[in-house]
């Protein structure tokens, strides 16, 4: 079993069923829909191209996917993920866009966000103790010959080449979509989540996923709300 700290937005949230239906499944409810339709594309194709973010279900990776580490409990990264939660300000990206990070598309914020960038940092630096190191096999599918300086430093010391300065938030709705397929597969991304993009994004929460044995979908293990964020405390008379 693989487990892997992600932001989600909550269950009920209708971006979470936005992006669930979009992608053919639900990671909370372990749900599947039918495939979308995209103007343009054959529906084996769209299916393909989602077939990916729809294992690991919408979200953002702040700690990849990790095996525990000896000793460790699902017990014990449990309660380090609810103390997390309840020590940890709610915050807002000011704005998402729909964006491309090379063929893939997602929504990533409009620029890059010192909050969010510390809090991502947190996260991989608070749980690193529940990871296992990676096996040969593990780093040898990140290609580290193929990375440079920094996130082959990051891979060997976090398990993940894009944390840090090199971390980059992004709720993936597509692989890798080819050149020819990109205009219509973007018209129907910004059509579909129109009332999410160019919009803030409340990042309240944060999700333990769980695969349970390599390959298999990923789901929602636990979802913990993070505290009231800070503007929104009120001090006791």
């Amino acid at each position: 079993m693989r487990y892997a700290l992600y932001y989600s937005p909550a269950e009920d949230h209708p971006l979470t069923a936005a992006a669930s239906r979009w992608l053919g499944r639900n990671a909370f409810l372990d749900e599947s829909f039918p495939t979308s339709d995209v103007s343009g594309l054959a529906c084996g194709d769209v299916h393909q191209l989602t077939a990916d973010p729809r294992r690991y279900g919408f979200h953002a990776t702040l700690k990849a996917p990790f095996e525990l580490a000896p000793g460790k409990t699902e017990a014990e990264l449990l309660a380090a993920l609810a103390a997390f939660a309840a020590a940890t300000p709610a915050f807002t990206i000011p704005n998402v866009i729909l964006g491309q990070l090379g063929r893939f598309f997602a929504i990533v914020p409009d620029r890059i966000y010192p909050e969010l960038q510390d809090f991502a940092a947190r996260v991989v630096e608070d749980f690193e103790p529940f990871r296992a190191p990676l096996s040969e096999a593990d780093i040898a599918r990140r290609k580290p010959e193929n990375l440079p300086p920094t996130q082959r430093a990051y891979l060997d010391r976090w398990g993940y080449p894009y944390v840090m300065d090199e971390f980059r938030f992004h709720m993936t709705l597509t692989g890798q979509v080819p050149p020819e397929q990109a205009e219509a597969m973007k018209a129907e991304l910004s059509r579909r989540f129109a009332p999410f993009i160019q919009q803030p994004l409340s990042i309240d929460g944060l999700a333990l996923f769980v695969e349970p044995e390599r390959g298999a979908p990923f789901t929602v293990h636990r979802w913990c709300a993070l505290a009231p964020a800070a503007d929104s405390r009120k001090t006791a008379p």
